[in-house]
C-alpha cells in the first residue's frame, strides 16, 4: 500500500516538481499558496510575474498582460515575509526568460528587524533544485488528497483551487460587502504610532531588493510599488511612522533608479486610501481597485508622471 502511495502521488506530481516552461503544472488544488505557486515559478507560459504579500495577489494577470503586453503570474503570497518572496522570484528568474517584474511593497520591507519567517511553514526544499528524495518528501496525506483532486479535476468532475497563473480571490465576494463591517475593520487595523522606527534604522529587506532587481535581465520591464492600504494603516505626513515609511520610500527610490526600475507609491494618504468604501479591512482593498491599479501603473510606466489626483506618485523612472 506505501509504496502504491508513492507511485501514485509521484506521477500525479500535485506540487509541480517536473515543472518546466516546456512542461506546465496540472490544475492547481491546494490552496497554500507557499507549497503550490513553486510549480507556477518552474512552469507555464509566463515571461512575468507579480510578487508581494496579500496587498498584491488582487492583481489580475490577465489585466497586467493586456496592460504590458507580456504573459504574467500572480505570485504574491498571503503574509510572505521579504525573504519568502525573494525566494519566490529567484526560482521564477532563474527557469525561464524574463520580460517583466512586479515587486509589491508593503511595511514588512521597510522593517528593522523583518522576520525571516511567519508562523506558516515554508517548505524549503520546494524552492531548491531538485533532489532524488524529492518524491518522497511530497508524500504526505494532504498531497494525496491533493493527488485525488487533480485526479477529479483531469477529469472535469472538480475545479482548480487556484488560477493557472496564481489568481484567486481571497476576499468575499463583493454582494457581500457591508460598508459598517468594513469600517470596523479599518479601526482595528489602524497603526500603532507608538511601535514606530527611528526613520535612520536598518531596512535590511531593501538590500534583498537591490540583490532582486540586479537579478532581472537589464532589458526587462522592473515595476515596484508600494501598495495601498488605508490610510489608517499608514503613518501620517510628519509622524514617526510617516518618517520611517518616506525613508523607506526614499530608498526604495534610490536603489530602483540604480537598476533602472519604476518605482510608484501608492501607500500614500490620497482620495484612494481614505475612502473607508475602497477597503475590506485596513490593508485589503476592493476588487474595482485592483483594476484600477493596473491602469495607474500603466499610466505610470507610460508617462512617468504623478496621478494628477494624487493617488500615486511617480519616485524613479529611467
Amino acid at each position: 500500500m506505501g509504496v502504491a502511495l508513492v507511485v501514485f502521488v509521484a506521477a500525479v506530481d500535485p506540487y509541480g516538481l517536473r515543472a518546466a516552461p516546456g512542461h506546465p503544472p496540472g490544475p492547481i488544488m491546494d490552496a497554500n499558496q507557499r507549497l503550490s505557486y513553486p510549480q507556477i515559478a518552474r512552469g507555464g507560459p509566463f515571461d512575468a510575474a507579480v510578487f508581494g504579500t496579500s496587498t498584491a495577489r488582487l492583481l489580475d494577470p490577465q489585466a497586467l498582460d493586456a496592460a504590458f503586453g507580456v504573459r504574467f503570474a500572480n505570485l504574491a503570497v498571503n503574509a510572505a515575509t521579504p525573504d519568502e518572496q525573494a525566494r519566490l522570484a529567484a526560482l521564477f528568474l532563474a527557469r525561464r526568460p524574463v520580460r517583466a517584474v512586479l515587486l509589491g511593497l508593503d511595511a514588512s520591507w521597510c522593517a528593522a528587524d523583518p522576520p525571516a519567517r511567519t508562523a506558516h511553514a515554508f517548505p524549503d526544499w520546494l524552492y531548491a533544485d531538485r533532489a532524488p528524495g524529492d518524491v518522497l518528501r511530497q508524500v504526505s496525506l494532504r498531497a494525496v488528497t491533493t493527488a485525488v483532486r487533480i485526479g477529479l479535476a483531469d477529469l472535469g468532475l472538480a475545479q482548480a483551487r487556484i488560477r493557472g497563473d496564481g489568481y484567486a480571490v481571497f476576499t468575499p465576494p463583493e454582494a457581500h460587502y457591508d460598508l459598517v463591517r468594513a469600517q470596523a475593520h479599518i479601526r482595528a487595523g489602524a497603526v500603532d504610532s507608538s511601535a514606530a522606527e527611528p526613520p535612520d534604522a536598518p531596512m535590511p529587506a531593501l538590500d534583498r531588493l537591490d540583490d532582486l532587481l540586479g537579478r532581472v535581465p537589464v532589458e526587462a520591464l522592473k515595476i515596484v510599488a508600494f501598495m495601498p492600504v488605508h490610510a489608517a494603516a499608514q503613518g501620517s505626513p510628519g509622524s514617526a511612522v510617516g518618517l520611517r515609511e518616506e525613508a523607506c520610500k526614499a530608498r526604495a527610490a534610490m536603489i530602483g533608479t540604480r537598476h533602472g526600475a519604476v518605482v510608484v507609491d501608492f501607500r500614500r494618504i490620497s482620495p484612494l486610501t481614505t475612502r473607508d468604501a475602497n477597503y475590506w479591512d485596513a490593508l485589503h482593498y476592493r476588487l474595482p481597485v485592483a483594476a484600477r491599479i493596473v491602469s495607474d501603473l500603466a499610466s505610470a510606466v507610460a508617462t512617468g508622471r504623478d496621478d494628477p489626483d494624487g493617488v500615486y506618485r511617480v519616485l524613479a523612472h529611467p
